[in-house]
């Protein structure tokens, strides 16, 4: 029977001891597997990647994890004026594997260099991070999470403000992850997008549901996960999250 690569069992957390910004969750994935991770705005999902990392001062449950997860943040809340390329970003993803006393060196740019050739940006690994395109931005921040040498990835709504063309190559590189036997966890306010995971994830400051897209996505555990958020468009075929761009802790 295969390992799960990361398993969580009645985790409670949050930020103040006796009041968790989440409950009850319980979920697991195997290697080579991507999690949608729904939820409306406070609704959690940034309170349990903060869990996963063990970033949190009040967490009850059990949480088991290959290895310490990489976080990719949104490109949105990058900062863009410092001067760095994105081979200097591609490299921080080193940092915590390099002892203090010593300066990064041949094999961590190699490294980062190929965590950019995973992600399709290579070439422009010279380029300041801050002149590239939204899309392009994101797949750094990927990139850097590679360099973590990470098998659980832990993506921030990755899809958030950047185009169509854009999210279709962050979705090839998510596909090319998944079938080198990474792990994806991927907040997401895309409905639709979920469905084409193997799993997915519901919050709303507990756990409303865990499965396959296909036992999970009904009308009733929407309801519950994003209430008033909910939109039943005219023909009646599809449900749309209304987000504003805000986020719980």
């Amino acid at each position: 029977m295969t390992a799960r690569r990361i398993a969580v069992s009645d985790l409670s957390a949050g930020y103040l001891s006796g009041v968790p910004a989440i409950s009850e969750v319980t979920f697991s994935a195997d290697p080579g597997s991507i999690v949608a991770v729904l939820g409306p705005n406070g609704g959690g999902k940034t309170t349990l990647f903060k869990a996963l990392l063990g970033q949190l001062p009040f967490s009850i449950g059990e949480i088991s994890i290959d290895r310490t997860p990489a976080y990719v943040s949104q490109t949105e809340r990058a900062r863009l004026d410092f001067p760095v390329s994105a081979l200097d970003v591609a490299l921080m993803g080193t940092y915590g594997r390099t002892p203090w006393y010593r300066r990064t060196g041949r094999g961590e740019r190699d490294a980062a260099a190929s965590a950019l050739e995973q992600v399709g940006l290579l070439d422009v690994a010279d380029q300041l991070f801050g002149s590239l395109s939204g899309g392009q931005r994101q797949r750094v921040l990927i990139a850097r999470a590679l360099a973590q040498q990470a098998d659980v990835l832990l993506l921030d709504e990755p899809f958030s403000g950047v185009d169509h063309n854009s999210s279709e190559r962050i979705t090839s590189v998510l596909e090319q992850l998944r079938a080198n036997g990474r792990t994806l966890l991927v907040a997401t306010h895309d409905i639709e997008q979920a469905r084409a995971f193997d799993l997915v994830l519901c919050l709303n400051q507990r756990q409303i549901a865990f499965g396959a897209p296909a036992a999970v996505l009904d009308r009733r555990a929407l309801e519950l996960t994003y209430g008033a958020e909910l939109v039943l468009l005219d023909d009646g075929s599809q449900v749309v999250a209304v987000q504003h761009h805000s986020h719980d802790h």
